[in-house]
């Protein structure tokens, strides 16, 4: 993996910064709870020493394989600041935290390999005719929900409908459902049912899609089914509040839900007849673990596995006892995002106005993104553990991430050499320049809470900034939790017309197309960005011609430059993922892409 020098320049910028947040932070344990700060004399320590640097090139991404005996508890953390929301099913989650809960008692019917590709392996399996337009899906024998009913083609058939539904309240409605034949006249209230979905008998599904993607080869079918006997009688505008989404959830998984501490924790009980035979373990126990207390919860060996652990503390953690740290390049990124718009809840799209945006000139965008030094935030805030962002699509889809884009990279003098281009000027002499107009320009800036680093990043970006004369200030002078995060951020079609940009992080997802982060009609383009160019060359990117790798290739080469050049977003950091998972368990892994391999997990015998 790629890795710059560590530039000394910036370097000794983020020791200042860590040491005047020491100061801020009285004593030398508090300044350790508040970031990266360190005890003693750290100054000539730094001076000294070369920082550690870790690849996450160096870790397994399996734990040891192996016969495991029957029985046992595994204790799961759920390492988030904020409560999980409680949306507990596949059609309505939003939030991770949901996702993490879920992963543990439902689960996809269709298995997705480690290169993002459907195989036979899965509860189901398909077929699709020569023109990808029918695809015939069959459920095999054996396949049940936790309540011991079998699970049906009409259960999977639901599924659609519901999302399809006029009335459906969640997030999931999108292109991946036009397209199926039929669908749009259903949304609509214009048609009682789909006409591209036929249930053929109880375990065959038919799907005829009006107009197929390359995308629907790569996580683009919707796998899920929803139990029918139980929320048939269940209006779906009132399905997202239910007891059965909320309170007593069932699903397909290898574990089933015995109870629940809303947003706090869930105990499950191995499901005997599971489909893929019966789990080894008879319970796991999942409860949310603050992330500035998962260290001393693991060395008190309170938990054996965590959904993911901060890189931030893996230094000071890496010899932790029983535990094998399990690590992987993340399937995400993070980025600073600019408000350009609002979105239109009543057409379904953005509304881009970018004139009406104090970050609407493309300029002063390309400046911020000269004036931050990524390499050296991931060196100095996590590490090694991540390094500069370059381009929209990242390295774990190796097929369509282009390293050989030129992006902007720390260049402050380039920086101030845009700006005062641009006609950004420091008009009263204070060091803060002011706007195109002459008058006063501060940007506010959302940023989430959550782990040690995260102010002092926030605050290093505020500070790259105002070094080349941007004012940044922290949205309410302080980070946001998780949930109002993306409440004001975006989420729901929320807009706070107080936030002026962000730092976001999102995830690829299976398929490499981004339309759903970035489509003129997509909810989570909360940049708000919408251009013709860039609609078309999306629109590209599943076209049958996409079909063809090398063409879709080549589409999504040409839409990662275009991005540079527009820059809505800026990619800030590429990330690694760690798992500790104890050392008395087997078969666990983080590269199963449906996690479809739980079932196996047990204690050494």
């Amino acid at each position: 993996m790629k890795r710059s020098q560590i530039r000394l320049l910036t370097l000794a910028l983020l020791f200042m910064l860590a040491l005047v947040l020491a100061a801020c932070g009285g004593d030398d344990e508090q300044a350790n709870d508040e970031g990266p700060a360190d005890d003693g004399d750290t100054e000539e320590q730094d001076s000294d020493d070369e920082q550690e640097l870790f690849d996450i090139d160096d870790f397994p991404d399996r734990g040891e394989e192996g016969d495991v005996g029957d029985g046992g508890t595994l204790n799961f953390g759920l390492v988030s600041d904020t409560a999980f929301e409680g949306l507990l099913n596949w059609n309505f989650y939003g939030g991770d935290p949901d996702k993490q809960v879920l992963d543990w008692f439902d689960e996809s019917l269709l298995d997705i390999d480690e290169n993002y590709q459907y195989t036979q392996d899965g509860a189901a399996t398909f077929e699709f005719s020569d023109d990808h337009k029918v695809w015939t899906f069959t459920i095999k024998d054996d396949v049940k929900w936790h309540d011991g009913e079998e699970v049906t083609a009409e259960d999977w058939a639901f599924s659609y409908e519901v999302i399809g539904h006029p009335d459906y309240d969640g997030i999931r409605y999108g292109s991946d459902f036009t397209i199926i034949e039929g669908m749009e006249e259903y949304h609509a209230g214009e048609a009682d049912s789909i006409s591209g979905i036929e249930v053929i008998d109880d375990k065959t599904l038919e799907i005829t899609y009006a107009s197929p993607t390359p995308s629907l080869l790569a996580g683009g079918v919707w796998p899920y089914a929803m139990p029918k006997h139980v929320f048939e009688d269940i209006e779906v505008a009132d399905m997202s509040e239910s007891d059965e989404i909320r309170k007593e959830p069932i699903g397909i998984g290898p574990f089933k839900v015995d109870s629940i501490t809303p947003g706090e924790s869930v105990t499950y009980s191995k499901f005997e007849d599971y489909w893929q035979g019966e789990p080894k373990l008879d319970e796991v126990v999942l409860r949310v673990v603050d992330p500035t207390v998962i260290a001393n919860e693991l060395e008190s060996g309170n938990i054996d596995a965590v959904d993911a652990f901060n890189t931030d503390l893996y230094k000071d953690n890496q010899d932790l006892t029983g535990y094998n740290f399990l690590g992987k390049i993340d399937e995400s990124y993070t980025y600073i995002g600019f408000k350009l718009g609002t979105w239109d809840d009543e057409n379904g799209r953005v509304d881009y106005q970018p004139e009406e945006s104090k970050v609407g000139d493309v300029e002063l965008r390309r400046a911020m993104w000269y004036a931050v030094d990524n390499d050296a935030v991931g060196e100095r805030f996590y590490d090694g553990f991540r390094w500069n962002g370059t381009t929209l699509i990242i390295p774990t889809h190796p097929d369509f991430h282009d390293d050989t884009i030129e992006t902007p990279t720390y260049d402050p003098d380039k920086a101030n050499e845009i700006l005062d281009e641009a006609g950004y000027e420091d008009v009263d002499g204070d060091g803060i320049r002011e706007n195109q107009d002459g008058d006063e320009l501060t940007l506010n800036l959302a940023s989430m809470s959550g782990g040690d680093v995260a102010e002092p990043l926030a605050n290093y970006y505020i500070q790259a900034w105002e070094a080349v004369g941007i004012k940044v200030e922290l949205l309410d002078g302080r980070l946001q939790e998780f949930n109002t995060f993306y409440d004001r951020v975006g989420d729901g079609g929320n807009d706070d017309p107080d936030v002026d940009i962000y730092m976001g992080a999102w995830s690829m997802g299976d398929d490499v197309d981004p339309a759903g982060l970035y489509g003129s009609d997509a909810m989570f383009n909360f940049p708000r960005y919408e251009n013709e160019e860039n609609d078309r060359l999306l629109a590209d990117g599943i076209s049958d011609e996409a079909f063809d790798l090398e063409y879709r290739q080549e589409v999504y080469k040409e839409w990662q430059e275009f991005m540079v050049e527009e820059i809505p977003v800026f990619p800030t950091n590429y990330r690694s993922k760690l798992v500790p998972v104890n050392e008395d368990i087997l078969n666990y892994t983080i590269v199963d892409a449906d996690g479809q391999f739980r079932h196996e997990i047990g204690f050494v015998e």
